[in-house]
């Protein structure tokens, strides 16, 4: 059964509420935050989202709501992510490939990884992947050696975009991208650190920067 537009919101701020607070709103807070009219307006659209499968709650509990598998499966198969393929970060919303992570100093081999991020506000596009830093190349623009960037699968990019470049076929780094003729400088952005200037044709862009999120 198809979802009305209200039931859909409410949904949406269940799951962000989750993802913000680590457990469920109210009642009252679900009413506060749509601006719902009463208690029972909320009652009604828990318990129309409880018969179509996309919410659990607990008898006579206050913050017993939890989101259910059949919402989070459906966000996965909008970012064309398969059941199975990758493990969530956090299952309580959207999220994207976490691919491995990404040199913030000298360039380091690509692997593969099994996990996801979430990144719901910026995942709305199946080509958003998630690496995470390693090095300390680009902290003066405040991205740390620990952190993870939100990346939009592109090979295109303009003169100073941060950007995932892969050199020489096998070596990618997080830098910022300048063209110089026929020499491609990636520029790091720590004045301790001198930039990396390869043959143009040694360097491929596989996507720039959206998003830093940092863990504390």
């Amino acid at each position: 059964m198809a979802l009305t537009r209200r039931q859909k919101e409410v949904l949406e701020y269940i799951s962000k509420f989750l993802q913000d607070h680590g457990y469920s709103p109210s009642y009252e807070e679900i009413a506060h935050g749509l601006e719902l009219a009463s208690l029972a307006t909320v009652h009604k659209h828990l318990q129309a989202l409880e018969i179509k499968g996309y919410l659990r709650r607990g008898f006579n509990q206050s913050r017993s709501v939890e989101i259910a598998d059949k919402y989070i499966d459906e966000q996965r198969r909008m970012l064309n992510i398969a059941p199975g393929r990758a493990e969530s970060l956090d299952t309580r919303g959207i999220s994207v490939p976490l691919l491995g992570r990404i040199a913030a100093g000298a360039p380091v081999e690509t692997y593969a990884s099994q996990a996801s991020l979430n990144f719901k506000d910026f995942s709305g596009d199946a080509d958003t992947y998630a690496l995470e830093v390693r090095g300390e190349s680009m902290i003066d623009d405040h991205i740390c050696n620990g952190d993870f960037v939100l990346v939009s699968k592109t090979d295109h990019a303009r003169d100073g975009e941060i950007v995932v470049a892969l050199v020489d076929g096998s070596e990618t780094t997080l830098k910022r991208l300048y063209r110089e003729g026929e020499v491609t400088r990636l520029q790091p952005a720590n004045s301790s650190m001198a930039p990396i200037r390869v043959p143009a044709a040694s360097v491929q862009v596989q996507g720039k920067v959206l998003a830093v999120l940092r863990k504390y």
